[in-house]
């Protein structure tokens, strides 16, 4: 004698898969499959707004020591104007008392321009070399935040995707594509830019 009913479960599992279907089986998996589609792209967009970021810290990092290292040149032409004055009122106070001031002071102060003249060269130099790095960081910031709003942009959809998923809603699923169309859109925008 059967301990329970035997129930036929090839039947009751066909059965249950035609409901499905007829209930939205099949959109169902049209939702699943745009929302993996979705969230691969957003992971693709997250890596780059990372890498892009840390891209523009490092330039950002190299340009702050290219602005110290103008600095100290600057703080260099300014010690070799010191010394040119120096010289220079060494020499007046030789002349002041009458008495020709050696050649030195004027060879000194000579030196110290020509010397000052370098100095500056290379200061602009570094300050040129900074405000490259600097606006190659603020263009890579700039994609940053493109790359980041498309990863926003594909989040919601995938939120709307869900949402979808659990009421069956096919203005949802819509409105996730049209969402996620938009994050597409801007990340290959970004891409081209």
């Amino acid at each position: 004698m059967p301990e329970g009913p035997e129930v036929e479960t090839e039947r009751l599992h066909e059965a249950i898969h035609e409901e499905l279907e007829r209930e939205g089986g099949a959109f169902l998996k049209r939702i699943a499959l745009t929302t993996a589609i979705l969230a691969a792209l957003a992971a693709i967009a997250s890596l780059y707004a990372g890498a892009t970021v840390n891209e523009a810290l490092v330039l950002k990092t190299e340009a702050t020591r290219l602005q110290a290292e103008a600095s100290d040149q600057w703080a260099y032409y300014q010690a070799k104007g010191i010394k040119a004055a120096v010289a220079e009122a060494s020499a007046t106070s030789w002349l002041a008392i009458g008495k020709p001031a050696p050649t030195e002071f004027a060879e000194n102060q000579k030196r110290y321009k020509t010397e000052q003249k370098e100095i500056e060269e290379k200061a602009r130099e570094k300050e040129h070399q900074r405000d490259e790095k600097s606006a190659e960081a603020d263009h890579l910031l700039h994609r940053h935040h493109l790359f980041a709003d498309t990863v926003a942009l594909l989040q919601v959809s995938i939120a709307l995707g869900a949402v979808a998923a659990l009421t069956r809603s096919r203005f949802a699923w819509l409105a996730s594509m049209a969402v996620g169309l938009g994050g597409i859109g801007l990340m290959a925008y970004t891409f081209l830019k």
